[in-house]
């Protein structure tokens, strides 16, 4: 634990945070870029910034402890008696061990689905070139029956290994973690193209998009979120997919704190619950019937590369609400954007 004024200089700890971080030197006075590096700073101070709007904010990260580098989660309130701010108490739990237990785990579930995935499309593939041998090896000129059945697995064959082609490419993606190079964006840009991806695939669906005027550019790799926004959108079509009503409905907003962007992307699916929540960015987990389980994955790592966040929550009356948080470019760089007003499209969606 550690207590920090609204000068960010230390009022309080106890001695498990001394223990953990080998923090010797920090005594009451101390400021916060006294106790940790820059970078480490950098990303608390966003934490106390999103307290201070939301009253906690929480996150975990990995910081340089004694022992070597420790994974943390931690929690920050901030301290308010009516319009005062009075300071912040920041809770830190060691996630060291639990967190590297959890990941072997995750990853011996992701070998296993992903081996159950390639082994479904190999057996057509084998019964559909078995038929085709049998039809060659009668050595007479194959008649039309025989045609239509060689032109039939042929096109099962095609198919099943479409399927384990995009199972790799998605597992490569998640398991390749490609370092982004954020610069200056445009969101609005950004996110009408990932939605012109979807341009006539999506059956059935409206995409409402309510895009921020004049909004600030924000550090993004493009492609790398296009393709965030479009898991996404992915994501909220599957989850619709038994739904009466099917709406996709996609804002950006400035911050009243104007350091980060917004985005909010939310469906009328089936919702989610709290047990739902905490396991929705696991690299395994899905509440699909089809697919890896590994979109919501790629979505976080992909924002927790940006320095952003991302939050699921209920949409009302129906459905879930992902929020992700960009940080705004520096002033030297950024420029507003292009204003947009509300658009509406139709589109199908793809097999996956």
């Amino acid at each position: 634990m550690l207590s920090l004024n609204d000068d960010r200089r230390v009022t309080r700890t106890n001695h498990i945070f001394l223990r953990i971080f080998g923090t010797t030197h920090v005594t009451p006075g101390s400021h916060l870029r006294d106790v940790f590096p820059p970078e480490v700073v950098q990303d608390i101070e966003h934490m106390l910034r999103k307290a201070d709007r939301m009253g906690t904010s929480s996150s975990q990260m990995e910081i340089a402890g004694a022992r070597g580098r420790v994974h943390v989660s931690l929690t920050v309130a901030s301290l308010q008696h009516e319009s005062q701010k009075l300071g912040y108490v920041l809770v830190f739990e060691d996630l060291s061990d639990l967190l590297k237990a959890q990941k072997q785990a995750a990853w011996r579930e992701v070998a296993r689905r992903v081996a159950h995935e390639i082994k479904n499309p190999l057996t057509p593939i084998a019964l559909s070139a078995e038929r085709i041998l049998r039809h060659l090896e009668r050595g007479t000129k194959p008649d039309e029956e025989s045609i239509a059945v060689i032109h039939g697995c042929a096109e099962t064959i095609a198919g099943a290994v479409e399927t384990v082609r995009t199972l790799v490419d998605e597992f490569s993606t998640l398991a390749r973690f490609p370092a982004s190079q954020p610069e200056p964006a445009d969101i609005n840009a950004v996110i009408e193209g990932a939605l012109a991806m979807f341009n006539g695939r999506l059956d059935g669906i409206a995409v409402h998009a309510e895009l921020g005027r004049a909004l600030p550019k924000v550090m993004a790799d493009t492609e790398a979120i296009k393709r965030a926004v479009a898991n996404l959108v992915d994501n909220a079509a599957e989850a619709m997919h038994d739904s009466l009503l099917r709406e996709v409905h996609i804002s950006t907003a400035l911050l009243s704190s104007k350091d980060m962007v917004e985005i909010v992307v939310s469906d009328t699916g089936h919702g989610v619950t709290r047990e739902l929540k905490e396991k929705l960015f696991l690299p395994y987990f899905s509440t699909k019937k089809r697919g890896t389980g590994l979109g919501l994955a790629i979505v976080s790592r992909i924002i927790e590369d940006h320095h952003g966040s991302i939050r699921v929550e209920e949409n009302i009356p129906v459905g879930a609400r992902f929020i992700v948080e960009l940080p705004v470019a520096s002033d030297g760089d950024a420029h507003p954007s292009a204003g947009h007003g509300t658009e509406t499209s139709h589109a199908q969606h793809p097999d996956r």
